[in-house]
């Protein structure tokens, strides 16, 4: 990912951060697709496992936030590097709000299960969205090692699919929970559900974005897709 400098030490020093930032990554890619079993199986087994996972995020996130801190103190990086190590920063917290929301899942999940209504909820849809998310982090990871920002480009559209899915499960529970009342309370937990699944689509969209502003150094956020496509050509 990174370029060649004349300090090799310098050189040593953003290949091993960017090395945490995907490892940070894998873990929290790991966090999702454990919550999205959860949801697929209710499995508490499962949901313990994202629990688990939920400390040493946070942890991976304050101990690179520290390291790029040292860096930009210590080397006074500018122009493409200092880019870099912003770049690094953002992802790293916005994959540190995926792993919240992985977390997240993982608790409404839970009280689903608690609730003795998993087995009657309208899961299926929620099932495909939850799937998708995970498989735009795994492209988005893939994206950002190999800096491709045509890559970006399919990610920030992909992310539109799944505020999509989105808006239509919210549409089909309100018609759920009006049929039958009984069923709000449990229903609740499945609309917060999905807003943590459209969550991590759009933490996907901000790492492509900033794959980009790397790459091209332009901030593409808040722009149309025909301006996205044109920034990147």
């Amino acid at each position: 990912m990174t370029e060649k400098h004349l300090s090799s030490q310098f050189d040593s020093e953003l290949n091993r951060v960017s090395a945490r930032v995907m490892e940070l990554g894998g873990l929290v890619e790991s966090q999702i697709r454990q919550a999205v079993y959860a949801l697929s199986r209710f499995s508490i087994e499962a949901v313990e496992q994202v629990d688990a996972a939920e400390k040493r995020v946070n942890a991976m996130e304050v101990e690179i936030d520290h390291d790029l801190s040292s860096i930009i103190a210590r080397r006074q990086p500018t122009a493409r590097d200092l880019r870099l190590l912003i770049a690094f920063s953002k992802a790293t917290a916005n994959l540190e709000r995926m792993g919240d929301e992985a977390h997240k899942m993982a608790r409404m999940v839970k009280s689903i299960i608690e609730s003795g209504a998993a087995r009657s909820l309208p899961t299926g849809d929620l099932r495909v969205a939850a799937e998708m998310a995970s498989d735009l982090l795994r492209k988005t990871l893939d994206a950002f090692a190999r800096l491709d920002t045509k890559a970006a480009v399919a990610i920030l559209k992909e992310d539109d699919l799944i505020d999509d899915e989105f808006d239509g499960f919210v549409r089909k529970l309100i018609t759920y929970m009006m049929e039958d009342p009984r069923t709000i309370s449990s229903s609740l937990d499945l609309l917060f559900l999905a807003k943590a699944i459209e969550r991590i689509g759009d933490h996907s969209k901000n790492v492509a974005e900033l794959i980009i502003y790397l790459v091209e150094g332009k901030d593409v956020r808040h722009q149309t897709m025909d301006a996205i496509e044109s920034a990147v050509l």
